[in-house]
């Protein structure tokens, strides 16, 4: 039996202030788009083809990759995972009480914002810059990209942590303050276990993207893969080049592969 046009629920209305809202937003976005076009030189795209000889001999070089000194890629790229992996574990040590703290739901708001500014503070800074900072205190060396690495991703963390507890479910917390426990067993009993697969999935996320950023941070000495590689860019040695790309999208696939793994059985 088809149902008749009156029984068809019609779809809600918005409001016309609602409607003129958005258009003012997307509008705005789509005026900020062509402002940006001369300032981004968006008119070079044509360019992508008319420098296609350049590609064809560029492409070329990277089709025969180098490996020659293989020993050192691998090298070099544990040695940048194992940055990757102690940033994160800083970050993680920074992200977990400011995420605590910076969470409406948890804390005053003197207390709470002042510790979303910090995070604002933490996450704008560039890598490049606070590993800079870090060099001239420490010295050069892995130690300080692991540094940059830990500040930078503490502060996406801790604010990918409090959006988190504020999303949670206020049940379980009632529940455990009900048997007259202390905030603290509010925390571990209430918050954590809803929040806990969410920020492992995070924290997983950010390791990937570190193993990433760690190779950049050889710009400032901290070591790594990414010295090799910007050797070989400068050197106009394109064979090891590739071979240091391939090496990197190997180990950062794996490392994608394994968080998958972790995350499917946390989730």
């Amino acid at each position: 039996m088809v149902a008749s046009s009156a029984e068809i629920p019609r779809p809600p209305e918005r409001a016309l202030g609602e409607r003129a809202f958005d258009v003012a937003i997307w509008g705005g976005v789509a005026l900020l788009l062509v402002l940006g076009v001369r300032s981004a030189e968006i008119g070079k795209i044509s360019e992508l083809l008319t420098g296609g000889q350049n590609m064809r001999l560029l492409g070329a070089q990277f089709l025969k990759p180098n490996f020659t000194d293989y020993r050192l890629y691998i090298s070099d790229m544990w040695l940048t995972i194992q940055m990757a992996l102690w940033g994160t574990a800083f970050a993680l040590a920074i992200a977990i009480p400011l995420g605590l703290a910076g969470a409406r739901n948890l804390t005053p708001i003197w207390v709470q914002q002042p510790v979303r500014r910090l995070l604002d503070v933490l996450r704008s800074v560039p890598d490049l810059v606070i590993g800079a900072i870090f060099v001239v205190a420490v010295g050069l060396g892995p130690f300080a990209g692991v540094m940059a690495l830990a500040v930078n991703t503490g502060g996406v963390l801790g604010k990918l942590f409090s959006e988190a507890v504020e999303a949670i479910d206020r049940a379980p917390v009632e529940g455990v303050r009900a048997t007259g426990a202390a905030p603290l067993h509010e925390i571990v009993w209430g918050v954590l276990p809803q929040v806990a697969p969410l920020w492992t999935s995070y924290a997983l996320y950010r390791f990937e993207a570190n193993a990433r950023s760690a190779t950049v941070l050889s710009l400032i000495g901290a070591g790594g893969i990414g010295q090799p590689l910007f050797d070989s860019i400068n050197s106009f040695a394109f064979e090891q080049t590739s071979a240091i790309v391939i090496v990197i999208i190997v180990a950062v696939s794996a490392i994608d592969l394994l968080s998958q793994v972790i995350r499917a059985r946390l989730l």
